[in-house]
């Protein structure tokens, strides 16, 4: 275990949350947050017993104060300890339909957790970092990185509140990052493009080889990699997609 720093991990699940938290914990003690306290209890076990430290807090990141709850508890954990990664996994409602059809509340409902949230999310985390980056001995540049999708760059017929919140996202993430790199903080959005390969899409793409589904592990590793650049190579966009995705 590294330094007294810590990681965040907002929108744990079973597939790149807690693949993040598995591999963020290898150096940093963890925070997860999911809405249900189900999504990660058992991840908080299997660190702890590994070796690692993690706490789980059950947080809605579109409201207000359910995050203001959610960062008084790590204060009361760590302390005065500056926050050395961020992730923002949260995603909000995925609502398929044709426009005519949509419902408000729905196109509302991605909005809510994928930019709303991630705003508020950004607001309470970036102090944490900017502590990280006044760190001299810090090994790692304080990154905060967003999980985008294939809608963050490309809006599909029926896709349009999914599509509306990541764009959204993206330019959320464009402009913190040009904000606050200056101050040592590194921020990236990834577009991640195909199908995550998690229980939840194990019959897709049933005809199609391995390597046409990303791995979560994968995506967790290139998101270390982003927290691992120095301030002399900043990345602010990835994709990330299998090698048999079409684009």
């Amino acid at each position: 275990m590294a330094s007294k720093a810590f990681a965040i991990v907002a929108g744990v699940g079973p597939g790149t949350g807690a693949a993040c938290a598995r591999r963020f914990a290898k150096a940093y003690p963890v925070v997860l947050m999911a809405r249900n306290p189900d999504n990660y209890e058992g991840l908080v076990q299997e660190i702890n017993k590994s070796g690692g430290k993690a706490i789980g807090i059950s947080t809605d990141v579109s409201s207000v104060e359910s995050v203001d709850a959610a960062f008084a508890k790590i204060k009361a954990e760590y302390k005065d300890a500056a926050c050395a990664a961020a992730v923002f996994n949260a995603s909000g409602r995925f609502a398929r339909g044709p426009l005519l059809e949509m419902k408000v509340e729905d196109f509302v409902g991605s909005w809510d957790v994928s930019c709303k949230g991630a705003l508020i999310f950004a607001q309470h985390a970036l102090p944490l970092l900017l502590k990280h980056a006044d760190d001299s001995s810090a090994k790692h540049p304080p990154t905060l990185i967003f999980t985008g999708a294939t809608a963050s760059v490309k809006a599909n017929a029926q896709m349009s509140g999914f599509a509306c919140a990541k764009f959204a996202l993206r330019a959320l993430s464009t402009s913190i990052a040009k904000e606050f790199a200056p101050k040592g903080v590194h921020v990236a959005h990834a577009v991640i493009d195909g199908v995550i390969d998690i229980p939840a899409t194990k019959n897709w793409l049933k005809d199609q080889p391995h390597e046409a589904k990303i791995g979560a592990d994968d995506i967790a590793e290139s998101y270390w990699n982003l927290h691992t650049q120095s301030k002399r190579c900043f990345t602010n966009e990835i994709d990330i997609r299998p090698m048999y995705e079409k684009w």
